[in-house]
């Protein structure tokens, strides 16, 4: 499939990076980190905890993922202030980033 937003998926993996995150290869999927990839609507962002982090996170009463998606999501809303669009994506695993142009 030939790529169809390559500058906003570099863009994405950039600000991402540079807030901070670890973005990893988006083929591997067990290795914990963000994922940035291509989907037909824009760009997704996904992520994985480590196996340590989640056994750790289901020990502790309350714990979930919403703090690392508040992390992603307030990383994601750099690009929000430059003009694109965000939407969670249709299965809730990732915030898909939409092109300037939608």
């Amino acid at each position: 499939m030939p790529s169809v937003h390559p500058q906003l998926l570099v863009r994405v993996g950039h600000v991402l990076k540079l807030a901070g995150f670890l973005v990893v290869d988006q083929a591997d999927d067990a290795t914990p980190g963000l994922r940035v990839s291509e989907v037909p609507a824009g760009v997704l962002v996904s992520w994985t905890a480590s196996h340590g982090f989640t056994a750790l996170a289901a020990d502790q009463r309350g714990a979930s993922s919403d703090g690392m998606r508040v992390a992603v999501q307030a990383a994601v809303g750099l690009l929000v202030q430059r003009g694109h669009s965000v939407a969670e994506a249709s299965d809730g695993n990732g915030i898909v980033v939409l092109p300037e142009d939608q």
